[in-house]
């Protein structure tokens, strides 16, 4: 495989933070890459000095003379009154038949494609640009944060896209199951170091801890041995018969080194608010329900019961109404007709998509949590709560209006973990909240003893967490009966069935068309199952190659024959098996179609 594009030896800073330290990487044709890191790490700058967009402070960018790169940028490049096919046909100078052809592989028609551009939702914009992108020709695509405020529907539709596409793909996300299900590889960058690792996301993490596992042991070792020569020293330094002894030792006790484990970095924790006696029973009721703007009902006939102590994914595509209906149980809308009743004894604390920016920016942190806080919290409890969210010191001192939106998320979180609150309505609680605060959030809401209303588009998180689904479509609501793993097969199928449908009246190109059918001839339950056995194959994989290794080296060093012969078969069974786990692996990637 061929480099499109080469960073060597990258030095990037911005004051004293160092982004980029000495750090090297290649990027080869037909590899889809996750690229990873903590916020703040400096993967979006990366993204700028691969794109010319952005200088370095010394190293060097090698392109490939065949390079076409594709990026998914983030602003808004449509214009005034255009429609989607309008500019498809203006960006990429193609025919209209030919924009058409690639917009139904987005499920972009009818109004969607010939309607005003810019009255689409944000999703379907996404949509849109990588329509548009596709119709360049790219062989590198950059994607930056691609899912964020995309709906489910639509993060599949781009998961399906990133799988067939022919050619290579840098994919900067959080999202680690649309990163296992669409890269190949992974690079992380940390502390101003790139690390590629050619594996999927959680085999990489894998191999992280055991890493550190293994650091940990050998140190510990270490410091034993050095205790134990240590000790001889002591004994012997002084005795004339022992002397010479202690030096040998002393020898070995300076070669003796530990092995440097980076420090983890800061992490916020999340305490779930603290109830005194849990509820049981129904906590809200809604009877001929219709919700919805200015007597305009957009959801109608909503009959809802959810219960005390549940946990309730809200689910369904941008612009159906699952904010609407969040807003309308929490009284910042008004009902357009029928009933909605809460049970005896509600606290009800919400988190809104957009509630940071409406946050009163002259206070600072701590007078915020202060009033926020419950009757009789003291400053010092208000000062651990921050200090959990990774507000420590100075930063409490902050003034709201200076800090990062990330930040801000964290702040009205910390608020309602300060109250007493028995339910929680939470729109998108994990926008601009990193991997690692998601996952502590995530833990919160499992000990929470109260009740949990709540939309995210995050896939793991949902799947965590969620004791029932509702979904709302099509203007109506109703309690989905099976799992979120069964809603997700029900969605998977939904799209699959309409490549299938387009593949077959020839919408879509013939590899296309293939590619989206072997994909196809796997889905829900069954892919993830696949993926599952790929994941645990690697690891056998790895241990048989590394028991071959094993065997081969003690074949080099014996004399006896015997056992020569004994470690001759023990290898042939080795490679026999390895030889069977690989063939495997190829199997389950081909009917993933994605070898």
């Amino acid at each position: 495989m061929s480099v499109l594009l080469q960073l060597t030896d990258a030095v990037k800073s911005y004051g004293d933070q160092m982004l980029l330290d000495n750090a090297s990487v290649a990027l080869y044709e037909n590899t889809k890459v996750g690229f990873v890191g903590r916020n703040g790490a400096g993967k979006s700058t990366l993204l700028k000095v691969l794109l010319g967009d952005e200088e370095l402070d010394s190293g060097s960018v090698s392109r490939s003379p065949s390079l076409r790169v594709g990026y998914l940028r983030q602003h808004d490049p449509f214009q005034p009154g255009e429609s989607a096919m309008d500019f498809l046909m203006r960006d990429s100078g193609q025919a209209d038949w030919k924009c058409g052809e690639i917009a139904a592989r987005f499920e972009l028609k009818g109004k969607y494609l010939n309607g005003p551009v810019r009255d689409l939702s944000g999703g379907w914009q996404t949509r849109v640009k990588l329509a548009a992108l596709l119709l360049h020709d790219p062989n590198l695509l950059m994607l930056d944060e691609p899912t964020n405020f995309l709906d489910l529907r639509t993060q599949i539709l781009l998961e399906h896209f990133l799988r067939d596409f022919p050619a290579a793909c840098l994919v900067v996300s959080h999202d680690r199951e649309f990163l296992t299900s669409t890269c190949s590889h992974t690079l992380e960058l940390n502390r101003g170091t790139l690390t590629m690792f050619p594996g999927r996301i959680e085999s990489y993490l894998e191999h992280l801890e055991a890493e550190q596992l293994r650091a940990e042991r050998t140190n510990a070792a270490v410091v034993a041995k050095q205790k134990q020569l240590q000790r001889f020293i002591d004994r012997n330094r002084a005795k004339p018969t022992g002397a010479s002894q202690a030096r040998s030792k002393q020898k070995q006790l300076d070669r003796l080194s530990l092995e440097e484990i980076e420090a983890d970095l800061p992490t916020a924790h999340i305490r779930a608010p603290l109830i005194s006696e849990p509820r049981q029973g129904p906590c809200v009721r809604c009877e001929k329900l219709a919700i919805g703007y200015d007597g305009h009902a957009v959801v109608e006939g909503i009959e809802l019961e959810i219960e005390h102590q549940q946990r309730a994914a809200i689910v369904g595509d941008n612009g159906q109404g699952k904010t609407t209906l969040l807003r309308t149980l929490v009284d910042s809308l008004k009902p357009v007709a029928g009933s909605l009743r809460w049970g005896y004894g509600c606290e009800i604390g919400v988190y809104a998509q957009h509630v940071y920016s409406t946050l009163p920016e002259e206070k600072t942190v701590l007078e915020y949590l202060e009033y926020q806080s419950r009757p009789g919290t003291t400053t010092q409890e208000c000062l651990a709560v921050a200090g959990s969210l990774l507000f420590r010191d100075g930063h409490t001192k902050k003034k709201i209006g200076v800090l990062s939106g990330g930040e801000r998320a964290r702040l009205c979180m910390a608020g309602l973990m300060l109250g007493t609150y028995n339910i929680l309505v939470l729109d998108e609680p994990g926008n601009h909240l990193d991997v690692e605060t998601v996952e502590t959030l995530a833990e919160a809401l499992l000990r929470y003893k109260g009740t949990v209303l709540f939309t995210s588009h995050d896939r793991h998180f949902v799947r965590r967490i969620a004791t029932s689904v509702i979904e709302v479509r099509d203007g109506r609501v109703r309690n989905y009966s099976g799992s979120y793993d069964d809603y997700l097969y029900y969605v998977n199928r939904e799209i699959e069935d309409g490549e299938r449908e387009r593949a077959a009246a020839g919408g879509a190109s013939g590899g296309a068309a293939a590619s989206a059918g072997s994909a196809a001839a796997v889905s829900g339950k069954a892919q993830h199952q696949l993926r599952k056995t790929l994941r645990n194959l690697e690891k056998n994989i790895a241990k048989l190659d590394d028991q071959r290794k094993e065997l081969d080296a003690r074949m080099q060093n014996t004399a006896n024959v015997d056992e020569a012969m004994k470690l001759h078969t023990q290898l042939e069974e080795i490679r026999t098996e390895l030889a069977e786990a690989e063939q495997h692996w190829v199997e389950i990637q081909e009917e993933l179609g994605e070898w």
